[in-house]
């Protein structure tokens, strides 16, 4: 690249970078484009400049501009890491000498605990598309069950082709973030609920539609489920026709996590079973009530309060 090229020239060239040799996933070189094209867009910085021309005040220029939005910390952070990614890059390649971003830190985020949700509220859930039958009982409770037992993310249970998932129905491979691969394992209730659906699969198109290669998720069609579909299909059954108490399909794997973590699995594997590459993303959930803290101590003591006598 010649002296001097433009900062559009630079964000073009970096995203084919993050496609073609890191190979990030679809969603994340999403986020990527819409930050680096909205930094491009701010007030102070001109895309068809030369990239040497952005100084560290431009950068700060712009933070200030989305807290003035009120824009929330994880979406200012997520801009900041852009480009500051971009330009490391560009010095790494010697397409700058200085790099502006060096000296810019990310915006303090509130202390927020992820959201999950109570057993109770899990099993009324799991319990509504055979009270409610909004869409298809068999296979929306085995959907639920599956996100529960596994804390898979969402986009992993719509790639789960039923080649990925063993003959009894307990554990699966799935894709996660940076095309890593990890098992997950699913419960008695998710079991028997996969064995089901898919039986009820094979009433409705035949022995033929339950290849290897296809989706385990379809809809009522036939077609594969895709993300939109799952959100849309959890929204039924915990908005006003279901529950009347609105999740979204992360709040699964925050309640998968909690529940571990609560009944004392160690960090480390919850870390494994979530695909988390840092186990600082996993210490969030190590927020046990007061009461399961008190049950626990007690239970682990020596002078503990529920020993038999």
């Amino acid at each position: 690249m010649a002296d001097g090229n433009t900062l559009y020239e630079c964000v073009t060239e970096f995203l084919m970078y993050l496609k073609g040799v890191l190979v990030l996933s679809e969603n994340t070189l999403t986020s990527y484009k819409c930050d680096l094209e909205q930094f491009m867009n701010m007030p102070g910085i001109n895309r068809h400049a030369s990239i040497k021309t952005v100084t560290v005040e431009n950068l700060r220029q712009c933070i200030g501009e989305l807290s003035r939005k009120k824009r929330a910390a994880s979406s200012i952070n997520r801009f900041i890491s852009a480009f500051r990614s971009l330009f490391a890059y560009c010095r790494k390649l010697g397409y700058i000498d200085v790099n502006p971003a060096a000296s810019i830190k990310s915006v303090k985020m509130p202390k927020r605990l992820p959201r999950f949700m109570t057993q109770a509220e899990v099993d009324e859930l799991c319990n509504q598309p055979a009270v409610k039958e909004l869409l298809w009982e068999k296979r929306d409770k085995a959907l639920f069950e599956m996100m529960y037992s596994s804390g898979c993310r969402v986009s992993e249970i719509a790639n789960l082709h039923l080649s990925d998932i063993s003959a009894d129905f307990s554990q699966a491979v799935v894709t996660g973030k940076g095309k890593k691969d990890r098992i997950v394992y699913f419960a008695d209730d998710a079991r028997k609920a996969m064995r089901e659906y898919i039986d009820d699969r094979r009433c409705r198109f035949g022995p033929l539609h339950l290849q290897a290669e296809k989706s385990f998720f379809v809809n009522q069609h036939g077609a594969a489920l895709s993300v939109r579909g799952i959100s849309y299909i959890l929204s039924r059954y915990s908005g006003g026709d279901g529950t009347n108490h609105h999740v979204s399909p992360h709040a699964f794997r925050h309640t998968f996590a909690t529940a571990m973590i609560t009944n004392g699995a160690d960090v480390r594997l919850v870390q494994e079973l979530l695909g988390h590459s840092s186990i600082s993303t996993t210490q969030r959930y190590t927020h046990i009530s007061t009461e399961k803290m008190i049950e626990l101590y007690n239970k682990a003591h020596p002078h503990g309060g529920n020993k038999d006598e």
